[in-house]
């Protein structure tokens, strides 16, 4: 960085610091200012990442680093895209006074940051209402159709690592509580945009007169989501484990187990509080390795019929079962298996209903489409994300194989772990009546509507601008075939048909009747390659998969 470059760096972060009212963030700040005023090179580049962007703001909301700087969660950036969103709510309710929940969970400044936001939109004249304390994602999305509220807020950074957080937005009325789509996306942003370019969030207003929340908003989600699968008199059969990995959603889903009837089950107690370190997992998300480890060993202990965990917020759902062939004898279901599970749930609930429908993610099994027409209901294929699955027509059910689930669409429209978790156990309680395991239900599947297999081929990075490279490198030069098997179609969705899902999404249908699709991560600094068959049996389509994992890997190699 060049002289003139540092000093437009330093302006900016000294403006900043004016205006942080958190003490950790501004002696964070201090000290890497002067060791790049002293000419340190590190210090220097560390101040350009910080402030060379800003955190955008999208239809996931914010999500990223904490720490000082215009490209990290901060509570001057949380204060700017409350103070902007409330400006936008304003414009939307044409003269009325909206309403706004906020929740938050127990990752590090999420509450603060929900006290920022709610005494912002109390201060620019909303009804804003703040949750009673921390709690999952799914009952802020429950609050604000439960309220009629205009939008909401969820401070939390789901399962990603230790020192993230983010800021999860949903509209009411017409949106029915779903989390924002563009063009509201960009119209927030832009009012956001404004605030900060006002330049000092000490001049906005604020209130405390804003109103907190009693335990009948929580109650009512109890009380919904026990009813979405009371236990039968089988369930007091049933032996699991439960984890929720360090986040929030024991205190609530207990709750619920013994208002739905269900046994209490054996917790990995290390990871039952909330713990904003995150301390036995190197990264809080079912999906990684590693992270349910606790929770086999607790099963082998105890002999389980199986595991349920959720994630650090609760809006996703991780199943294990026995599985002498897998490591250690337990293995964990993947997001499409348990999506099938409960899609056929949900299918032979609702068949023959008139305009029902199932839905699923362009991403998930083409399985949920086969179910779907099994039982004369309507399918629909959406973009990634539940913003995208709770807005498909007529959904009763919807699923992304990422492990989120979308079961009470009548009362929260987004993935929702624990209603899902109660979902299973109503599924694992009528199996153990019959004698059957969850790992029956799963053969059954296939016997009544096809064997279907996936996979997934994730890429981390350190450097998002590699997988741009990668998805450039696949459009410049084509690929024809993915190991041994030959490309029969390819389709861009960035040049969708109107209509059609669009984005930076290349998918690939093969000869051989499997499909690869690749996109990068909405959340994550990952590229994920996710591949699916169908074949005559459930070993023939693992070996397709098996077969189209490796190309995958030699494919991205060499476009690398």
């Amino acid at each position: 960085m060049n002289a003139e470059a540092l000093e437009a760096r330093l302006a900016q972060a000294r403006a900043w610091l004016r205006q942080d009212p958190d003490a950790e963030t501004r002696d964070e700040l201090a000290g890497v200012i002067t060791r790049a005023a002293a000419g340190d090179a590190a210090a220097a580049a560390d101040l350009d990442d910080r402030f060379g962007a800003r955190l955008a703001f999208g239809t996931a909301g914010l999500r990223g680093e904490l720490g000082a700087g215009s490209n990290r969660m901060n509570r001057v950036l949380v204060s700017q895209a409350a103070a902007g969103f409330a400006a936008y709510l304003r414009e939307r309710a044409g003269g009325a006074t909206p309403t706004v929940v906020v929740g938050y969970d127990g990752r590090r400044n999420s509450r603060r940051f929900a006290l920022d936001s709610a005494e912002l939109f109390a201060g620019a004249g909303l009804h804003a209402i703040l949750l009673p304390r921390l709690l999952p994602t799914p009952v802020l999305a429950f609050a604000v159709r439960h309220l009629a509220a205009d939008a909401g807020v969820m401070v939390t950074a789901s399962h990603n690592r230790p020192n993230d957080n983010g800021y999860k937005v949903y509209l009411g009325g017409a949106d029915a509580g779903s989390q924002i789509v563009s063009p509201a996306d960009a119209e927030i942003a832009a009012h956001i945009q404004q605030v900060a370019d006002a330049g000092d969030i000490s001049a906005l207003p604020r209130s405390t007169e804003y109103e907190t929340a009693g335990e009948d908003v929580v109650n009512a989600y109890i009380a919904a989501t026990a009813a979405v699968a009371p236990a039968p008199a089988s369930a007091k059969g049933l032996t699991w484990v439960y984890t929720a990995m360090h986040g929030v959603g024991w205190e609530t889903f207990a709750r619920i187990l013994d208002a739905a009837g269900y046994p209490r089950p054996k917790t990995v107690g290390e990871q039952l509080s909330p713990d904003a370190t995150f301390r036995t997992v190197a990264f809080p998300n079912p999906e990684e390795p590693g992270a349910m480890d606790l929770a086999f060993a607790a099963a082998r202990r105890t002999r389980a019929d199986f595991i349920l965990a959720n994630d650090p917020d609760a809006d996703r759902l991780a199943v294990a079962i026995p599985d002498e062939s897998a490591d250690g004898g337990w293995r964990r279901l993947s997001g499409n298996e348990i999506g099938l599970l409960l899609g056929a749930r949900a299918a032979r609930a609702h068949a023959g209903t008139p305009g029902a429908s199932l839905a699923c993610s362009l991403v998930s099994s083409p399985g949920l489409a086969a179910i779907a027409a099994h039982h004369g209901l309507d399918f629909h294929e959406t973009l990634t994300g539940f913003k995208w699955i709770s807005r498909a027509p007529g959904i009763v059910f919807g699923f992304e194989e990422a492990l989120g689930y979308l079961v009470n669409p009548e009362t929260v429209r987004d993935k929702d772990g624990i209603s899902a978790a109660v979902a299973v156990l109503g599924l694992a309680a009528e199996a153990n009546e019959r004698g059957k395991t969850i790992a029956d239900l799963l053969a059954d599947l296939g016997e009544t509507y096809g064997h279907f297999a996936s996979g997934q081929v994730s890429i981390r990075v350190d450097d998002l601008s590699i997988i741009g490279k990668v998805m450039l490198a696949l459009r410049m030069l084509p690929p024809t075939r993915i190991g041994d098997t030959a490309i029969a179609s390819a389709e861009d969705l960035l040049e969708a048909a109107p209509g059609q899902p669009s984005g930076d999404v290349l998918r690939y249908r093969l000869a051989d009747g499997s499909r690869v699709i690749v996109r990068p991560s909405g959340t994550e600094p990952k590229l994920k390659v996710y591949l699916d068959a169908q074949a005559d049996s459930a070993a023939e389509a693992r070996d397709v998969v098996s077969a189209l994992e490796a190309g995958v890997r030699t494919l991205l190699e060499e476009r690398s």
